[in-house]
């Protein structure tokens, strides 16, 4: 947008604004028993016209994801964003509402608009979890009847109000950026198709559904499951890079909740800040909450159920791509396997992969020592990928202290370290033709067999 266009769209918003203020104004009026003076209502009727020509000939909205979208609708959203454009309204909203909050609940909202019965009815749609404004990820809802209350999106509010982009907060979930490229993703060809057309999903299901007129399956839903470091976020940093979107991994341990309804309102919270933006949500180790279902015993037992029951209805109803992921995937109820898009196994790399990952995780730069045998290295130990690059970093940084190339004794000793993380009690045998570079002082004190 130019400079000139942006000043013509935030003076056109500011109209917006000023409607909204001007419709305060009254509210205030009217709630101290007074009638609006006639210059207060002839500034309503000008704004309001103002409104309907900028609306319609100017496209002032149109300037933001939020086409063919109804008038009742683009009144909710210049409601909801007003306070954060005209401290005036901020005041006045706090002082109508009797609260401190500026954000608009729907009661307040009815009287402010000066809605009929059927506009109520029609806002509660609009702002329903599958209605438009929230489908769109245009603003973010809190409560649930006439006391819901209306916030902004965070990642709608820049473009609106021209105020500076702030980093996205996202209830129980950080950002995670690995600068993750197709090549250096080295699983087995099967693996590789599928994640292919995973993204294939995400790509095309627009057409399918609004031009093909096929029935909206939402996500797509992927489980990827396999051992730890075998490629499970690298592949879901991939996917992300590829389309341009953050991905964002969800600890679901700080969403669940000991009090009743406390655990689908942080989840409610999760996906409303994401629907409708460019992110990819990661789900870890949810075998610890979707477990093969026992025996219900008492009232917990019931409500684990109901959790895992909302959880998997976000999910679905999310309009996005989710990635799970376990170690675990024997411990999970063959009953929520059904409701994935995508299974995808990660296993533990063979010998030719072991090869590939260390070829690619040394230092590209790093100087090598002549005799230096990566497939002997490969073949020896059957580390997975997050070992091969503990263990190829820890090498180099050896390396790097002496001022040498990378040898097989630096190799060594950093998978030496590596075995020790896992087990805390590593034997030389594990080595076994590497055993050779282990200087002697690193072996004393642990155990030969």
């Amino acid at each position: 947008m130019s400079a000139i266009a942006e000043m013509v769209h935030h003076n056109s918003l500011g109209a917006e604004w000023k409607r909204i203020e001007i419709l305060a104004q009254c509210l205030l009026e009217a709630r101290s028993g007074r009638e609006p003076v006639e210059s207060l209502i002839q500034q309503l009727k000008d704004s309001q016209h103002q409104i309907e020509f900028l609306r319609k000939d100017k496209s002032v909205w149109d300037k933001l994801p939020l086409t063919d979208l109804s008038p009742l609708a683009l009144d909710l959203l210049a409601v909801t964003y007003a306070p954060f454009s005209n401290p005036n309204v901020a005041l006045m909203y706090q002082d109508l509402q009797q609260s401190s909050s500026i954000y608009p609940g729907l009661a307040f909202i009815y009287r402010l608009l000066a809605l009929n019965e059927q506009e109520y009815h029609a806002a509660q749609r609009l702002l329903e979890r599958d209605g438009a404004l929230l489908m769109r990820g245009l603003l973010l809802i809190e409560g649930e009847g006439p006391l819901l209350q209306l916030k902004p999106h965070p990642a709608i509010l820049p473009l609106i109000t021209g105020l500076a982009q702030r980093p996205l907060q996202i209830p129980g979930a950080v950002l995670i950026k690995i600068p993750a490229r197709w090549d250096e993703l080295i699983i087995p060809a099967s693996q590789l198709t599928m994640l292919k057309e995973y993204l294939l999903w995400i790509d095309h299901a627009d057409k399918v559904v609004n031009e093909w007129g096929g029935r909206p399956a939402g996500g797509p839903i992927a489980l990827f499951s396999g051992p730890s470091g075998t490629g499970k976020t690298f592949a879901a940093s991939v996917i992300a890079n590829q389309l341009g979107w953050l991905l964002y991994r969800v600890d679901l341990g700080s969403l669940i909740s000991k009090y009743i309804g406390e655990t689908e309102k942080n989840l409610n919270a999760l996906f409303d800040a994401v629907q409708g933006q460019n992110i990819l949500l990661q789900f870890d180790e949810v075998d610890a909450l979707m477990g093969k279902r026992g025996e219900i015993k008492d009232a917990r037992d019931r409500y684990a159920n109901m959790e895992v029951s909302h959880l998997l209805s976000r999910i679905e109803q999310h309009q996005g791509p989710c990635i799970l992921t376990t170690n675990l995937r024997k411990q999970i109820d063959p009953a929520f396997q059904r409701r994935f898009h995508f299974v995808m196994t990660f296993p533990r790399p063979e010998a030719s992969d072991r090869l590939a990952l260390w070829q690619c995780l040394l230092p590209q730069k790093a100087p090598l020592e002549p005799g230096l045998d990566l497939p002997q290295v490969a073949e020896a130990v059957a580390l997975s990928g997050g070992e091969i690059r503990n263990a190829a970093y820890h090498a180099a940084i050896l390396a790097a202290a002496q001022d040498s190339p990378i040898t097989m004794q630096h190799i060594t000793i950093g998978v030496w370290r590596v075995l020790q993380k896992n087990d805390g009690q590593t034997r030389s045998n594990q080595l076994r033709q590497l055993l050779q570079y282990l200087p002697q002082d690193i072996i004393s004190g642990e155990p030969d067999e």
